[in-house]
């Protein structure tokens, strides 16, 4: 009963009361006629109630996704089916799912009459305008009596996932020179002595065990090095995604981030359409999808890394390229300075081939923000040390600056000047 009285609403409320004033009326007047008439006032809603209640127990309801894998600007089907199986059939049912604001409006329906074992459908699009790991749900129902007397709320079903991955864009050809994916190792190793094992090397970071130090290196090179005991990456090409906040400018779907993660995917399943082995990595080392796990050729792996991508909040690159990384390097960088590059070609001999597209993120702000660096500084010393480079706009189409960088691949040197938009 205190169920049942919970869910009244005001109208409901407002008629029992009156029933229960009726019926002192009615008492005190000694009115039969008033008291029959205080009797139906008060039965009416807790009647409405208990009905309301009955048929919460027997409702169910199944979420489908149809795909439940898609790219940004794609769309995707939901299906809902519901189904009671409560003695008495449901009717002013009020259904309303939970959406996030990046896959639009919550979806409302209003079920007039819910047969009894009579399922029912119930479908709505969703386009989903930001990559990310979605949750859709829960689905929430509202019961209502045909009087407007009770209301019930209950979730009929829990949340599904969606995941969105970045948008694809179509590239064609590859950079000039030699194959890209092919050559040696690209590691740095130094011969540690006759009948030994050469020592895959990397320069010492804060957190390393200082068991792993490679003394012999770090006399030779004056600087602390510490042994890479992971087996490296031999061959293939290296993708950098510089995914710091502070490097990116603009919000939402048109945020330079956003762009440089689809370009960055673009670059990866192109590569991999030729058969060449591709590891992704962050600004910081770490690596966000391929290698020895999965070859280097699986495009699911490297967009659900893509779409649970969040923002790093590290204020400068940090440890750059590992010396395991491959024999080619493409990096896409947002705002970085001068000196924030110095480890990326620290350790890229000018006969490894290492190309880099610069974000202009202050075209991605409008040119209102005084605080972004200007590309141009990275790009002549990039350029100065052998890389390839092109900047990036957003005026630019993603092939258009894979052209680009594609052209600068075969002009390296101090002379290479290579902008778009």
């Amino acid at each position: 009963m205190r169920t049942a009285l919970s869910g009244l609403t005001t109208r409901g409320r407002c008629l029992l009361a009156a029933g229960f004033a009726a019926g002192v009326c009615a008492a005190v007047l000694n009115e039969r006629d008033l008291l029959r008439v205080a009797a139906f006032v008060i039965a009416l809603p807790l009647l409405a109630a208990w009905l309301a209640t009955r048929a919460r127990v027997g409702l169910h309801a199944a979420r489908y996704l149809a795909p439940s894998r898609v790219p940004v600007g794609a769309a995707s089907e939901v299906k809902l089916d519901l189904r009671s199986t409560g003695r008495l059939p449901t009717g002013g049912l009020m259904l309303e799912d939970t959406v996030p604001y990046a896959l639009g409006a919550r979806p409302r329906f209003l079920v007039e009459r819910l047969p009894r074992n009579t399922p029912t459908a119930l479908r709505y699009p969703l386009k989903p305008v930001m990559r990310g790991i979605q949750q859709v749900g829960p689905l929430m129902a509202r019961i209502t009596d045909p009087f407007g007397l009770a209301e019930f709320d209950r979730e009929l079903a829990g949340r599904s996932r969606l995941v969105v991955v970045p948008r694809v864009v179509r590239l064609a050809g590859l950079p000039g020179g030699s194959g890209m994916g092919a050559g040696d190792d690209g590691s740095v190793r130094l011969r540690a002595g006759q009948g030994e094992d050469d020592a895959v090397v990397r320069p010492y970071r804060q957190g390393d065990d200082l068991r792993k130090v490679h003394w012999r290196s770090t006399a030779r090179r004056d600087e602390l090095m510490v042994r890479v005991e992971e087996r490296p990456w031999r061959g293939g090409t290296t993708v950098l995604l510089d995914h710091r906040v502070h490097a990116h400018r603009g919000s939402g779907p048109t945020a330079s981030l956003e762009w440089a993660i689809s370009f960055v995917a673009s670059i990866c399943l192109h590569l991999h359409h030729f058969g060449h082995q591709v590891r992704l990595v962050a600004e910081d080392g770490r690596v966000l999808a391929g290698g020895s796990a999965d070859g280097g050729h699986s495009d699911h792996v490297v967009l659900d890394s893509l779409a649970a991508l969040q923002g790093s909040h590290r204020r400068e690159l940090s440890g750059g390229i590992d010396p395991g990384a491959g024999q080619e390097v493409i990096a896409v960088l947002g705002g970085v300075s001068p000196a924030s590059v110095e480890e990326l070609i620290r350790y890229r001999p000018r006969g490894m081939r290492s190309l880099a597209v610069l974000l202009d993120v202050n075209a991605w702000s409008g040119g209102a923000d005084a605080s972004a660096p200007d590309p141009e500084d990275v790009r002549r010393m990039l350029a100065g040390a052998g890389w390839g480079v092109t900047i990036a706009k957003p005026s630019a189409s993603m092939q258009q600056v894979w052209q680009e960088l594609c052209a600068s691949a075969g002009n390296r040197g101090p002379s290479v000047r290579s902008e778009v938009g």
